[in-house]
Formats: C-alpha cells, structure tokens, sequence
C-alpha cells in the first residue's frame, strides 16, 4: 500500500515538506516504522500548482528516496498546494503510468489502498467510464479507475458525491463477485483551490473531509478502514500513518497520541 501527502497554504518550496523534515515522506519511503511494510519503493509521483492553470506533474518509477532529480526539483519548486505520493505497488506493474498522482485538467487524485480483487470487478468498473474519458486511461492501476469512475460521476461539480457514487459502483461490484470489503483506502483530491480528502471507515462506510476554500486553506489526511473526524476550526483530520498533511508556519496540527500541538515548521507527520 501507498503513503500520501497533500499540502495547501503558504507557498513554500516543496522540500520543507517532502525532505526536510526528520520524518518526512521521502525518509518514509526508505524506512517507515507504522504499515505493512517498511519501504515504499516503487515509485513517486508530485503534482503542484504555480502561476500556471493547470498542475505540474513529475512522476518517476525510481525510489523516492533514490532520485536525485526529486531532490533538485524538490529544491526549486515553490508552491502553496501541492501533492506528494510514494507507492508500494499491489498487483499492477512498476511503470510511470501507474504513479500518482492521476491528473486531468485543473484536477488531481491519488489514493492509498485497494479495490478488493481488482482483476474480477475491473472490467465491469472500466465499462462504466464515460466514453469521452477511456482514450485517457493509461495505466493498469485501480485508482487511475477510480479517478475516471469519479470524473465520470461529476468529480468537477460535486466531489463528494462523485467520490461517493464511485465507491457505491465499486462496493457493488465488488459484492456481486464475491468481496467482503470491495474498498478499502482513503482518496485525496484538488482542483488547485479546494482539497477533498475521503477514507472508508471501520465498516466499510465513507467519510470524508475539505479544505475550506478561502486563504488561509488547509489540507486534511485520513487512513484506510478508520473513521476520521473534522474539526470546523482547523478544517483537519487526525494524521495517521499512512498519509499525512503538511501545514504552513503558524498553524496547528493534530497529532494522534497527544492531541492538538503547535506547529512552527513541522510537518503533520506521525512520529514513527
């Protein structure tokens, strides 16, 4: 399974975020004590907004922790929203195609976990992708499925509810061919001003969190098959181990094992 993170606020260059800090992603690539596996090696994706509309996008199947071009852009990158993924792939190949995050137009999606027998349900799912959409389906992985499914539900107008129709699809098919728990992950999504994050919770059913839409902006995580809960003054959820969030200087954070604490720098990144 996957690590993310997502970040909106005080433009800053990208490494205060991804490298800088001790416990930061790209070191949980390498090492990270919480999961399933310690390593995230099978490739990184980023995606930023600057002065230009539409994202940038720089995906790379090398380990994060490995590439030295991460490090450079990384070094003169400067953005106020951004996000950042490290993957350990399940079942779909090692390729450029497969790395989050997914991008289409204005929009970016990536995601941590798995749709439940991905071989059995995806022909299914696939089909129900709008035709104006499948010419741009590149890859093998569930989520670049998950994206288009959302598109196609009307990710750009009403996020959560598109999010909430997809996984409605996926929980169905998945059922009628036999899975348990057809979804299990949690989801992040921008349009470049708005974060949208969503995670299934203990049960399988799906909650979800944003950012608000006016400056300061904040970016929220959530991990897979737990709830997560919104606090309206900060507009963030609890930072579990798998995704995390980055806040700018002056802000606060959540930290799961002692509560609320100041953040001056610091990443919203669980103590591993």
């Amino acid at each position: 399974m996957c690590r993310w993170l997502a970040y909106t606020g005080s433009p800053i260059l990208l490494k205060a975020a991804l490298i800088s800090p001790a416990h930061s992603l790209i070191d949980q690539s390498l090492h990270a004590r919480l999961g399933a596996e310690p390593t995230n090696g099978d490739g990184f994706g980023i995606g930023w907004y600057d002065q230009h509309p539409e994202p940038g996008l720089f995906r790379s199947i090398e380990p994060a922790w490995n590439d030295q071009n991460l490090r450079e852009v990384a070094g003169h990158i400067t953005s106020g929203h951004f996000f950042a993924h490290i993957r350990a792939a399940i079942g779909s190949a090692v390729q450029q195609t497969n790395c989050h995050p997914f991008r289409h137009g204005l929009w970016l999606f990536m995601h941590n976990g798995y749709i439940a027998d991905f071989p059995a349900v995806k022909r299914d799912l696939v089909l129900a992708v709008d035709e104006s959409l499948y010419p741009e389906i590149a890859g093998q992985a569930d989520t670049e499925v998950l994206f288009h499914l959302a598109l196609t539900f009307g990710l750009m107008n009403d996020p959560p509810d598109a999010v909430a129709r997809t996984i409605g699809l996926v929980d169905q098919v998945g059922r009628r061919k036999g899975a348990r728990f057809p979804f299990q992950g949690t989801i992040a999504t921008t349009d470049g001003q708005r974060m949208w994050t969503f995670g299934t919770r203990a049960r399988g059913s799906l909650a979800r969190s944003s950012s608000p839409s006016t400056s300061p902006r904040s970016a929220s995580c959530t991990q897979s098959a737990r709830s997560f809960t919104s606090s309206t003054r900060t507009h963030v959820s609890s930072c579990l181990s798998r995704s995390a969030i980055f806040r700018a200087p002056g802000t606060r954070c959540p930290n799961p094992t002692t509560g609320w604490w100041a953040a001056a720098r610091t990443p919203c990144i669980p103590s591993q």
